[in-house]
This record gives structure tokens, C-alpha cells and sequence, in this order.
């Protein structure tokens, strides 16, 4: 089984660091990509004369897809080259978004959002499968703190550079510009990622069936954990924003340093929390011991810090949602390495399509359920308490559920690596 990377050093190898750099500024264009439609909206709904149900459908649109085709490209990055992969779906969603420019009607517009879904759904797989195949295990620390930074500084620089880019120049060249920037990345990305094994090149026609991921307890419990994870990072994405200015009061000013700096110290703490988890790993703690607590202590922590900002007085918000970004970086940082060390190069990225699936139906029930209840209420009360109760529901799937952070011996992979091995061996592999 070459897939599996071999060092003894939690050091990323120098031939992969552009490789993981390159990882990084790609989540961050993609995350600006997805949310930019919201920083243009006041201007087209204006200028196209959108009614706010149309603008609803056009913020949305973009998870319809994106959503639904994490299995199909999970399977597609375990089948075939995740280099080539990746590259289309980048290329495909930066031409979305520079046409979006060229947009001068709400189904042209529809049509885009859908189709830039479709291309950054292969995002979340492919580091799946790339951390899985290329990095050891304490090397997934860092590599994942790389893109959960890049996850939090794309809405925290995009709503800063869009709202002045668009103010100065307007929203149409800004998209033009943007999605004809992105396309930049591809040559080097072409020229420095490696070959990826692929399941032919292993000699396999298929890895584990999709009903053997299923059925491993802890596939369920990483995919709860992280829609649980998710939940607070949607609610805080999507209501933040509205909550300080019209709950707290704050000035748009304020508000945008404030959601700004949550978001950054989320990006920080991550980076932090990646390169020590790594460490402690290679001095001799399992990745188990350090994964999990990592994962469990960030989720916890997350829930404390939001329900504390449903009763604190305005000046103590601020840290709260300061602390709030920090649990949620350390978090992010591990918890993606537990799902690439399970799953393994045979099934990382079938494992985190539908992982990320589960995930991000989070972005469907966060905002809608923190509306109703604010309609309800009139307050952010609830919204802030359920998103606490969410976390905590996290971290005991990884308390109770998960279990050990080992890669899954799989049936196929037994079958190949021992084809003449003892009857009780093949029994245990049958």
C-alpha cells in the first residue's frame, strides 16, 4: 500500500509545502467566491430589480449543488487523479464567478450560483484525499490548520475588500476581476502537486463500497460532529453582522472590525492549535488523546463562549465572541485530520463527501432556524443558547461515538495485502 505516506518528522516535507500553501489560498478564494454574492446584494437587487424572495433564492442557490454533489465528487477524487479533478472544479467555479459579472437577469444569475456549487463541491474532498495520501499523521495538524485558516480569513478579508472594491469600482468588474484572478492558480497548482494514487494504480477496481463506510460507527459520529461544528460557524456567518447592529447597537464600523477579528482569531488559533497537536503527537500521545481532546475541547468551549454572549452586557461581547473564534479554530484544525486518518487513502474522499454533505446541510438549518426564532422572540436569546446545545451534542459524538483516531482496515484492502493469508485472518477480512 504506497498511498501511505511514511516520516518520522511532523515537519510538512519542503516538496509539499508550496503544494499546501497553494491548499490554502485556494479554500480562501473559495470562500470569498461563495459569500461575494452577498456583499453585491444590496447593489443588484437594485439594479436588477430583484424582490428579496429572488435575492433568498440566489443566496441559496449555491448550497443546492454544492451539497449534492459531495458523494459523486468524493468518488470521483478516489477514482481518478485528485490533481486533475481539483483543477477543473477550481477552473469551473472561477469562470462562474467572473461571469457572474456579466449577469443581466435573475435566471442568468440562478444559473451561475448553481453552477459555481458544482465546481467548488470538489474542494473538501480532495484535501480529504491529498492529507490522506501525501501527509502522515502528524502532519494533518498543520495541513488542516492551513485550510481551516484559509476557511476563516476568506469571509473575514472578503467583507473588508469586497465592500471597498465594489464601493470604488463597482460590483460588476469586481467579480470579472476576482474570478479571472482565481484562474492564476492554476499553472503552478498544475506544476508543483504530485501524482496522487489512484485505485487502478493500486491494482483495486473499486475501494470500499459506500455501505461499508456507512456502516462504521465512527463515520456517523465524525460526520454529526461536524455538521455540529458547522452549526455555529453558519450561524455566525449569516446573523453575526445583523445581531451587532441591530440587537448590540454597534455602528457598521464597528460591527465589520468586530465580525472581522472573531473570524481572525478563529484563523489564528488555528494555525496554533494545528502545529501544536502535530508536536504533541510526534513526542509519543496517540492521535487519539490528541485529536479528540482537541476536537472536544474546542466544541465545548465554542458553546460556552456563544451561550455567555446571549445574556452578557456589550462590554464583555466582545471577548466572548473573540474566545468563541478561538474554540472554533481549534477545532477545525484537528477535526478534519480525525476523518483523513480513518478513512485513509482507499476512502478518504468518498468518507469526507459525505461527510461534507451532512455538513453543510448546517448552512440550511442554522439561518433558517435562527430566523424563525428571532421572529418568534424578537431576540437572539434562543438562537445563541441552541447553537451552544448544538456544540455540546458535537463533542459527545466524539466522546462516545468516534472512537479510536486508527485507520479502518477495510475489506478490499485486506484482500489485497493479504491474499493468501491464515482462514482466521480471511475470516475476520470476509
Amino acid at each position: 500500500m504506497s498511498a501511505i505516506p511514511t516520516s518520522s518528522s511532523e515537519k510538512v516535507p519542503p516538496a509539499l509545502v508550496g503544494v499546501l500553501a497553494l491548499l490554502g489560498l485556494s479554500v480562501f478564494i473559495n470562500y470569498i467566491d461563495r459569500a461575494n454574492l452577498s456583499v453585491a446584494a444590496p447593489l443588484l437587487k437594485g439594479e436588477l430589480g430583484l424582490s428579496p424572495a429572488q435575492l433568498g433564492i440566489l443566496l441559496s442557490a449555491f448550497f443546492w449543488t454544492y451539497a449534492c454533489m459531495q458523494i459523486p465528487v468524493g468518488w470521483l477524487v478516489d477514482r481518478f487523479d485528485v490533481k486533475w479533478v481539483y483543477a477543473i472544479g477550481f477552473f469551473v467555479w472561477s469562470a462562474a464567478t467572473a461571469f457572474t459579472g456579466m449577469a443581466h437577469s435573475f435566471a442568468m444569475l440562478l444559473v451561475i450560483r448553481v453552477i459555481l456549487g458544482i465546481g467548488e463541491s470538489v474542494a473538501y474532498p480532495s484535501y480529504a484525499k491529498i492529507f490522506a495520501s501525501h501527509f502522515v499523521e502528524r502532519q494533518r495538524g498543520v495541513a488542516n490548520s492551513v485550510i481551516g485558516a484559509g476557511q476563516s480569513l476568506g469571509p473575514a478579508l472578503g467583507i473588508f475588500l469586497g465592500a471597498t472594491l465594489i464601493a470604488h469600482f463597482g460590483w460588476r468588474p469586481f467579480f470579472v476581476v476576482l474570478g479571472l484572478a482565481g484562474i492564476l492558480w492554476l499553472p503552478p497548482w498544475l506544476q508543483w502537486m504530485p501524482r496522487t494514487p489512484t485505485l487502478g494504480s493500486l491494482h483495486m477496481t473499486h475501494g470500499p463500497d459506500l455501505s461499508e463506510i456507512v456502516r462504521h460507527r465512527s463515520s456517523w459520529g465524525t460526520w454529526i460532529g461536524h455538521f455540529c461544528m458547522n452549526y455555529p460557524l453558519y450561524f455566525l456567518l449569516t446573523w453575526l453582522p445583523f445581531y451587532l447592529v441591530t440587537e448590540q447597537h454597534f455602528s457598521t464600523q464597528t460591527m465589520a472590525r468586530v465580525g472581522g477579528a472573531t473570524f481572525a482569531m478563529s484563523a489564528l488559533s488555528c494555525l496554533v492549535c494545528g502545529r501544536l497537536s502535530d508536536r504533541l503527537i510526534s513526542t509519543g500521545s496517540t492521535p487519539t488523546r490528541v485529536r479528540n481532546t482537541f476536537v472536544v475541547l474546542g466544541l465545548t468551549c465554542t458553546g460556552l463562549f456563544l451561550s455567555g454572549c446571549a445574556v452578557a452586557p456589550k462590554s464583555g461581547l466582545v471577548t466572548l465572541l473573540l474566545l468563541a473564534g478561538a474554540a472554533m479554530g481549534m477545532t477545525s484544525s484537528n477535526l478534519f485530520a480525525v476523518s483523513q486518518t480513518l478513512a485513509g487513502p482507499l476512502a478518504a474522499g468518498r468518507w469526507m463527501g459525505v461527510e461534507n454533505f451532512v455538513a453543510n446541510l448546517a448552512g440550511v438549518v442554522a439561518p433558517t432556524l435562527t430566523g424563525l426564532l428571532l421572529g418568534w422572540t424578537g431576540h437572539f436569546y434562543w438562537p445563541f443558547l441552541i447553537t451552544a446545545v448544538v456544540t455540546a451534542l458535537g463533542a459527545l459524538q466524539w466522546v462516545f461515538v468516534v472512537g479510536p483516531v486508527e485507520p479502518v482496515a477495510w475489506k478490499t484492502q485486506l484482500k489485497v495485502m493479504i491474499p493468501e493469508a491464515p482462514s482466521a485472518i480471511q475470516e475476520a477480512a470476509n
